[in-house]
């Protein structure tokens, strides 16, 4: 049996495919590099745009000449504000993209996939820690796009018996290796080291939310814990029982972002004082995922904590091209 991954060359993809790899599976790439990178991948890479509908005849050829059994799906935009200014191009890209993946899928008789969902399907619950089966209401497009891959993934099961399980993340952060580092300057983390490394201050939006210490509270989840949870995902999938197909990836823990740039603080020793700069449009004061489905079905549990996401993080940095002398 052959696991496809597709987007395996990205931050979440490549810890995926060598968590994947570890545990003795065949793995093969698809992925069209533009935010991949090559060299992280380890292992059969085709390089190909899957939101193109001409390339659908070569992904099922592909499917069926490696014997794919299993599918991890991974390729889509993710940067909510590119996605507010283009939502035309964000909805061609990550529905058109899933949709030509699973219409190879059903042509090749592959059944099983894992999505790469969102908490972004929540918008801002009304509630600080949100269950799987809450009402809801994402409040950009990329948000919309997650949740409409849903629904496409339930048409198909209907369809044809398609069994799939939607992984909704919270804050993926951290690095399970040191060349496996998260690339993109998107999130809080790789945000401050990028200021560090610059010599400017890392940014803080906003201090009077309503939360202990005024600062947003996020769950972050260690990126090795949600490599972990595909893994145990894809077993379930396999196992054929399929009772429930969406989880909550987090860990029910929140951290503020003041304690997050705290962290960061006392793990690479640097003293800086952070910038504080008016609220951010859309931001939600908490947001948290129950993680009681996915402990209970998958019997998955995060591991790891603030302090070992922020040094391993800090130590792929430290790792890479832009290291940041004290």
């Amino acid at each position: 049996m052959t696991v496809m991954v597709v987007g395996g060359a990205g931050y979440i993809g490549a810890h995926v495919v060598r968590t994947l790899k570890d545990k003795g599976e065949t793995v093969i790439v698809v992925d069209d590099l533009s935010y991949g990178i090559a060299d992280r991948v380890q292992t059969v890479l085709i390089e190909m745009d899957v939101a193109d509908p001409a390339n659908m005849g070569e992904l099922c050829e592909a499917m069926l000449r490696h014997k794919v059994d299993s599918v991890i799906h991974f390729a889509a935009r993710k940067q909510v504000g590119e996605s507010v200014a283009m939502p035309a191009w964000y909805y061609q890209q990550n529905i058109g993209g899933l949709a030509n993946v699973i219409m190879a899928m059903e042509k090749c008789n592959v059944r099983n996939i894992i999505f790469s969902s969102s908490a972004a399907v929540y918008g801002m619950p009304p509630v600080d820690v949100v269950s799987e089966d809450i009402e809801k209401h994402p409040i950009n497009p990329y948000g919309e796009t997650k949740l409409i891959g849903e629904w496409l993934l339930k048409d198909a099961q209907e369809a044809f018996g398609l069994k799939w399980a939607a992984l909704r993340y919270f804050n993926a952060a951290g690095s399970g290796w040191d060349d496996l580092g998260d690339p993109a300057v998107l999130n809080l983390i790789p945000m401050v080291f990028d200021k560090l490394a610059k010599g400017e201050a890392p940014m803080i939006f906003g201090t009077d939310y309503p939360t202990p210490d005024g600062t947003c509270v996020r769950d972050y989840i260690h990126v090795s814990d949600l490599a972990t949870a595909h893994i145990q995902a894809l077993d379930y999938l396999r196992a054929g029982d399929v009772t429930y197909t969406q989880f909550n990836v987090g860990t029910g823990q929140g951290y503020s972002v003041r304690e997050v740039v705290d962290m960061v603080r006392e793990v690479s020793g640097i003293d800086f004082t952070p910038e504080i700069r008016e609220r951010r449009p859309g931001d939600p004061p908490h947001l948290l995922g129950d993680a009681s489905r996915i402990q209970q079905v998958l019997g998955w549990k995060a591991e790891h904590d603030l302090r070992d996401i922020v040094t391993s993080a800090w130590s792929a940095w430290q790792a890479g091209p832009r290291r940041i002398t004290r």
